[in-house]
């Protein structure tokens, strides 16, 4: 799954490698959605909370996973689904992934019981970087980088999604997902 050749660009996974101690990101799967000369856009996909959908949005029940996107914006509501043909304005990021659109059409589809908690996910806060930020980390090792796949935007277990898609890569990478948090106790 890994590829020397992966530049940064919707549908690009960035990974934390286990060394990375800011805590905002520590063991990290970002989805990139946006990346231009303006800046980057990602969403955490590895950070579920306990919170209920209706704890989010008065108006809305379900099952749905609410996670922490990232550090900006926490006040902020964000969804991936795999409704691009429902939802109106939805972007495509992968194939059966789409970020945002029409939020009328996501309610309505939440409180018809049309999507499970496989088909939509639901992000507070987002990651963020200005123009060529994130190039910068990635250029001196901040992030590796893999490409996305909807089984991993969508994973049954988001805690253990980080080791799931370093194992994934293969080769050093599955070698890394068995670093101790701490390597100073191993």
């Amino acid at each position: 799954m890994s590829d020397s050749d992966i530049t940064p660009e919707p549908g690009v996974l960035l990974i934390a490698p286990p060394m990375m101690r800011d805590p905002n990101f520590w063991r990290s799967v970002v989805l990139l959605c946006e990346h231009g000369p303006e800046g980057s856009f990602g969403l955490i996909l590895n950070r579920p909370l306990t919170l209920a959908l209706s704890e989010v949005m008065n108006d809305l029940e379900g099952e749905n996973m609410i996670s922490l996107g990232g550090p900006v914006q926490q006040n902020t509501l964000h969804f991936l689904h795999r409704h691009g043909d429902l939802v109106s304005e939805a972007i495509p990021i992968i194939d059966g992934v789409h970020w945002g659109g029409d939020f009328d059409a996501i309610k309505t589809i939440v409180q018809t019981e049309m999507a499970s908690p496989q088909d939509l996910r639901f992000f507070l806060g987002y990651a963020g970087w200005s123009s060529g930020q994130l190039d910068e980390e990635i250029g001196v090792g901040g992030w590796f980088l893999a490409r996305a796949a909807d089984v991993l935007v969508f994973p049954d277990d988001p805690k253990n999604l980080w080791p799931a898609v370093l194992r994934r890569m293969g080769g050093e990478y599955a070698l890394l997902a068995n670093f101790p948090d701490d390597p100073r106790m191993n």
